[in-house]
């Protein structure tokens, strides 16, 4: 079987060089990238398994962007992406992430929030509600996110996760 092959698209090498050694040992085909253009380019050159992006690195949400181009470029639609963050992610149990964030968009308590990142607890459904410059709203799904500081014992679960979810919809 070949070993899958993520992509590591992160500005600080420490977090690359971590998350490389800790997929490494597990068996998995690491590449890297330190930015949105580079982790573009080696994602539509490499067609990795999957991609793990940090959201601060030339800009504070080029993480969210590069996610947004995997959803939106059909080269790479069918990459799923795991964004690392150490921004807290609000639980749900509504599989319609994307309504759920709308909601807390409207809520007094959360509605002058930049970025709100949102997972459904029962179906993985994730996702991120970000405000770009220009004021608007942004949605952009996303397979999961990674809290930072990197943690083998949360990070490989994911991984795992996500590659499996992956693979059951190859065979379908």
């Amino acid at each position: 079987m070949e070993k899958a092959k993520i992509l590591v698209v992160d500005d600080d090498m420490d977090v690359i060089t971590v998350l490389e050694q800790m997929l490494n040992n597990e068996g998995y085909e690491v590449i890297s990238a330190f930015n949105k253009k580079e982790g573009i380019e080696l994602a539509i050159n490499e067609k990795p398994d999957l991609a793990i992006l940090d959201v601060m690195m030339t800009t504070h949400y080029e993480g969210f962007e590069m996610a947004k181009e995997f959803v939106d470029n059909p080269v790479l639609q069918n990459i799923p992406t795991l964004i690392e963050t150490s921004i807290e992610v609000l639980m749900t149990t509504k599989p319609s992430v994307q309504a759920m964030a709308r909601e807390f968009r409207n809520d007094p308590n959360y509605k002058e929030l930049q970025v709100i990142l949102i997972r459904d607890i029962v179906t993985g459904n994730s996702g991120i509600d970000y405000r770009a410059e220009d004021g608007r709203s942004v949605w952009v799904p996303v397979d999961g996110f990674i809290r930072k500081p990197v943690d083998k014992t949360r990070v490989l679960p994911e991984v795992q996760r996500i590659l499996a979810k992956k693979a059951e919809k190859v065979q379908a």
